[in-house]
Formats: structure tokens, C-alpha cells, sequence
């Protein structure tokens, strides 16, 4: 992993090189306690803080980061917290494209250094994956795909599940895909982690017919 400019907090532990993170969340409530302080702290180093969220809890959003002593509407025009609804990001012409998706999170990172912020803080609710839409259900693919972008830069990636709502298998495959994993409001090294080569074979040979 590629080493942060600075120490990180997220989830009562500290970071010091990217990071990739799964976060298995019962609720919201559970969510924003966590991840709420993650975005203050972003604001207040001169980190960019993106999200990618649910359009319809867009408003709740502001409202509870506006909770942790954020002054959203300050920090959104200055283009240090940009916040993008699936429809924008994800599944963009109703459908989503696990290539399109991953070059996106290039140009995301990127564009945060270039305009001169020292991480992108990213947050990205994943429950979209659960629309009858096409494409969905590449979602454990591209997942273990991005362990092949995000090494390469020093920002913290964090994509939260509702796991009151993902089947356990889906579960259990998203903890694979990620080197870290928020369980009980923790950030820790995930040992169920499988690298990428590793585990998009065994994807293929699920999908291989049985003779």
C-alpha cells in the first residue's frame, strides 16, 4: 500500500498508507457515527471529502454532517466536499458499468490532487447494487478490480453495506475484496482478504459450466 502524507483516523484506528475498507453497518445511525468525524477530520486537514450517495438521503446527509460541526454549504462551494448521487456515478445510463465506474475513481483521486488537496477522503454507499438494474450484480467483481487502482494512490476508499439488507454470501464476498474492514464501529486489517488475481479466478471458475 502506498503511504499517506499523514496519519489518518477512521474508525478508532489509525492509517498510514491507502486504504481500500468494506464497513457492514446495521443502520445510519451506526454509519454517521463512524463516518461523520472521518469527513470533519478531511475538512479540517485540507483533505477532499467525496461522496457518493443515495440521492433520496442527499438532504440527510447535509443535515448530519452539518451534526459534526461541518459548514457544508462552505466547504461544497469551495469543492472540498463534492457529493454525487448513484445516478451520477454508479449508474450512469441506468446501468452500471464496472469499467466506466473504475476509471471514474481514477479521475476522482486525480482530480483531488490536482486541485491541491493532500487525500481524497472517499464514501460511498453501495446499496444501489441491490436495483433490477443492469450490471448489478458485477458489483463483487469490480470490487476486487479496484484493489488494482487503489494501491497506486494514498487516499482512504470506504464503501459502507447495510448488512440488514445484503444476502450473507454477498457479504461475505465484499469482506474478501477489501484489505480493510469497519466491523463493530473498527477499522481492522481484514484476514479473510484475498488478492486480486486470487479471487477473480476463483469468480471465473464459479461461472464455468459443470461437464
Amino acid at each position: 500500500m502506498v503511504p499517506t502524507n499523514r496519519a489518518v483516523r477512521l474508525a478508532r484506528s489509525t492509517l498510514n498508507c491507502a486504504c481500500h475498507a468494506c464497513a457492514f453497518f446495521h443502520n445510519r445511525e451506526e454509519e454517521y457515527e463512524v463516518l461523520g468525524p472521518f469527513v470533519r477530520d478531511a475538512l479540517r486537514a485540507g483533505d477532499k471529502a467525496f461522496q457518493i450517495v443515495d440521492n433520496q438521503h442527499r438532504a440527510e446527509r447535509f443535515r448530519r454532517l452539518g451534526e459534526n460541526s461541518i459548514d457544508v454549504d462552505a466547504a461544497e462551494t469551495s469543492g472540498q466536499l463534492e457529493m454525487r448521487s448513484w445516478e451520477d456515478a454508479y449508474l450512469r445510463c441506468g446501468r452500471f458499468n464496472q469499467q466506466d465506474m473504475l476509471t471514474l475513481i481514477e479521475e476522482i483521486l486525480t482530480a483531488g490532487k490536482q486541485q491541491g488537496f493532500g487525500l481524497t477522503r472517499l464514501w460511498a454507499n453501495m446499496e444501489w447494487a441491490l436495483k433490477d438494474l443492469p450490471g448489478v450484480h458485477d458489483i463483487v467483481e469490480y470490487e476486487t478490480r479496484l484493489n488494482y487502482i487503489l494501491p497506486k494512490y494514498d487516499d482512504v476508499v470506504v464503501c459502507t453495506y447495510d448488512v440488514t439488507r445484503f444476502s450473507a454470501s454477498i457479504v461475505m464476498d465484499i469482506l474478501r475484496t477489501h484489505p480493510q474492514v469497519i466491523v463493530g464501529g473498527v477499522l481492522r486489517e481484514n484476514r479473510f482478504y484475498a488478492p486480486p488475481d486470487e479471487f477473480l479466478r476463483e469468480l471465473r471458475d464459479r461461472r464455468a459450466p459443470v461437464s
